[in-house]
């Protein structure tokens, strides 16, 4: 009700603030009969069955069409020549980027909300064919979106968290000369996620897959000028084709496999397949998916990822490019439920990941790499779970992780942009009582991320540790103990973060601090939204997503009956496995206070050590992942590569190409002009060796007529030229 009158009330001011320009007037008219259908919907009751509720989408989603067609004629009328990536040109402004931009991304919030009651609530799947795409003998795809319970949970970080992203942008990104450009990025960004989540087919998925890669190129090189950005985005880029490899060499073997690349085709014939072939398939996925979420191996880009703007590290951190690898998962559960040993593959991955993750983050000396690596290692604890089958947490886990982790990054945001774009944690400190707001949030956040109980990242982070020690297997008990090691490490990294920054001795210059300010109300609005969701969802939401017996997810996700094991865990752990993350996560946050409050000097002490230097240096450089790829991959394979040029490549042009054949011409007519040297008896040695040679092919071919021939040339031509003579 209070949307519709907010709605009448801008198209009514519209309408009076634009006289002169037509086409505004009838979008704000546009505007204003939305708000009436909206009121009607609510108000009457002939709209409580779902015919009537799809009419009344129906007129507003006709209604927003034209809408959108009054202002792309509006932007043509402005500047035809207006680029999508200058999202409508400078003509319309930065102030109509950031509006058209933003109540876009408000609006579909909210319908995904919508989309998530009747979806997901009211257990009301949706499957739309828009048209045909491939049609040929031997493949059939359209352009068809699936909304189901995973979708429209998907939905609610991607699009919740993208919004509050754009407002944040506009003051963050305010003094930017290419303001629209990164608004349209963005935009791009949520569009391609959007697509990759809704298709409903393995091959639109992909080409969502592949613009959420090409837009984090963008987004990561937005600042172009600068080298650091630009090896950071090739890097992304280039570890993302090894993924992007494995998803095409997936496409290809679903396709050699079952025929069809339709979810509901694949799913429905998994159970009949091969083991093998299934579990070749899932490995494809796999190496999807590393890339895309940055597992071990594969996950070096997403550090050097921070060069971009702070919003773009939110987005791309918490509900979009990094979500996409685990998503793929969890739509194909119905084909890894049936590849045991890929099973256990994804399992290790995900526990290595996260413990591997954990102890780096802890000695990194830059604020969002920090938060970067706590991501690496979430991205890890959802591998892991998602390898036991428990795909129902794994989601659960994500869409709680989307609400911290980017209040995480946008506080940080707050934090570099009053401190004139410092992210050195040794260049902080003493923060806390200049920025009390933006320190709020950052506790908030770090709180969830830690899993403190009652809060949102609570809920899910233990009980995905719980899950692995309830599977009761060894590698079960191997990986409750890594996550379990991570979570303490977790902890620890958060804590020295927020020490250094906020509670720590004031390290910066002073400059920075007299010009400190807090966040505007602009970027305060989206961090508290966030911290709200950070500290409520998981407690509210807990029994829909992980609930006992919960019916929320029909056929989106499927667990074989013999990997269930929450109602096990649940009941059967002992109190003991429970609490032990707990535990260590608290003794990690108290040791960590008390090195740094009682013990100060202990850290620069152990450094000093030659021991202390080297655990320092292995940790800090990420386990020297950086120098093996350069030195024992990258060198070899640009050395091959120019091996390669030069013997084939360029080889082949000048030896048997167009060179080549130059060179050979020459050289011979060379040789064949130095046989002529002008004295007789050179002459009479070429005609004798010529008759020779055609003696010995005469006997070699064995035709008498050719013998005769030649016996006449030899004794009857000379008589000949004697009696002449005479």
């Amino acid at each position: 009700m209070n949307l519709s009158m907010v709605l009448f009330l801008i198209g009514i001011l519209g309408f009076i603030l634009n006289r002169k320009n037509i086409i505004l007037m009838l979008i704000s008219i546009e505007i204003m009969l939305l708000a009436v259908t909206l009121l009607i919907i609510l108000s009457s009751f002939s709209f409580d069955d779902i015919l009537g509720q799809t009419y009344g989408i129906y007129i507003i989603a006709i209604a927003g069409a034209e809408s959108a067609i009054g202002l792309g004629i509006l932007v043509a009328y402005y500047r035809l020549r207006a680029t999508v990536a200058g999202f409508l040109g400078r003509k319309v402004g930065k102030t109509g980027s950031h509006l058209i931009t933003c109540s876009s991304l408000v609006l579909t919030a909210l319908l995904a909300l919508v989309a998530f009651y009747e979806v997901g609530l009211c257990q009301s799947p949706v499957s739309i064919k828009l048209m045909s795409w491939i049609d040929s003998e031997f493949l059939l795809v359209s352009w068809g979106f699936i909304y189901d319970s995973l979708t429209v949970s998907m939905l609610l970080p991607v699009l919740i968290v993208s919004a509050l992203v754009h407002i944040y942008s506009t003051n963050y990104m305010s003094e930017d000369p290419h303001n629209q450009r990164f608004f349209a990025y963005l935009s791009m960004f949520t569009f391609f996620m959007l697509m990759l989540v809704t298709g409903d087919n393995y091959l639109v998925m992909f080409i969502g897959w592949e613009g959420v890669g090409i837009s984090s190129y963008l987004l990561i090189n937005f600042w172009f000028t600068r080298l650091q950005a630009n090896k950071a985005a090739i890097k992304a880029l280039v570890m993302n084709r090894v993924g992007d490899w494995g998803f095409s060499i997936g496409l290809w073997a679903i396709f050699w496999t079952f025929g069809n690349l339709d979810f509901t085709t694949v799913f429905s014939l998994a159970p009949f397949i091969n083991e093998e072939l299934i579990t070749i398939i899932s490995i494809c996925l796999l190496i999807a998916a590393m890339g895309k979420s940055a597992q071990i191996g594969l996950h070096t880009w997403l550090p050097d990822a921070m060069e971009g703007p702070t919003p773009v590290s939110a987005l791309i951190h918490a509900a979009t490019m990094v979500t996409a690898g685990v998503y793929l998962l969890l739509r194909s559960s119905p084909i890894l439920e049936f590849g045991s040993t890929a099973l256990i593959i994804i399992t290790w991955v995900g526990a290595l990941t996260a413990f591997f993750a954990a102890t780096t983050g802890l000695l990194q000396n830059d604020l969002k790499r920090v938060i970067a690596y706590s991501t690496c290692s979430q991205l890890g604890l959802l591998f892991l779970i998602c390898g036991l089958s428990q795909y129902n947490v794994a989601l659960f886990h994500l869409v709680n992780h989307a609400w911290f982790k980017a209040l995480l990054f946008l506080s940080a945001g707050s934090v570099i942009h009053a401190m004139n774009d410092e992210q050195d944690l040794r260049k902080f400190g003493g923060l806390s009582r200049l920025l009390p707001f933006t320190y709020s949030m950052m506790v908030i956040g770090s709180l969830s991320l830690m899993a403190l109980p009652f809060l949102t990242g609570f809920y899910s982070k233990d009980l995905i540790i719980e899950l692995a020690y309830g599977h009761y297997s060894f590698s079960g008990n191997l990986v409750y103990w890594l996550a379990s090691v991570a979570a303490v490490f977790t902890a620890m990294y958060s804590i020295r973060s927020l020490y250094l920054t906020f509670l720590g001795y004031p390290n910066g210059s002073k400059i920075n601090y007299q010009n400190i300010h807090e966040a505007p109300l602009i970027m305060a609005i989206p961090l508290v939204v966030l911290a709200v969701f950070s500290i409520f969802f998981g407690y509210v939401t807990k029994d829909l997503f992980v609930g006992m017996g919960t019916d929320f997810y029909n056929n989106a996700l499927f667990i074989h009956p013999n990997h269930s094991i929450l109602v096990d865990t649940e009941f059967g752990l002992p109190m003991s496995m429970k609490f032990l993350p707990l535990i260590g996560s608290l003794l990690g946050t108290f040791g960590v206070l008390a090195i740094y409050w009682i013990f100060d000097s202990l850290p620069n002490q152990f450094i000093s050590t030659s021991l202390g230097r080297g655990i320092y240096r292995f940790f800090n450089q990420k386990y020297f992942f950086d120098n093996i790829y350069n030195n024992f991959i990258l060198n070899k394979l640009l050395s091959f590569g120019y091996t390669t040029n030069k013997i084939l490549d360029r080889g082949a042009i000048e030896l048997v190409g167009p060179y080549g054949l130059v060179d050979v011409f020459k050289s011979a007519s060379k040789k064949v002009t130095s046989l002529d040297s002008g004295f007789i008896p050179t002459y009479a040695m070429y005609i004798f060796s010529g008759l020779i040679l055609f003696i010995t092919l005469i006997f070699f071919i064995g035709d008498p007529r050719l013998f005769v021939l030649l016996l006449w040339a030899v004794f009857l031509l000379p008589n000949n030229t004697n009696s002449t003579q005479k």
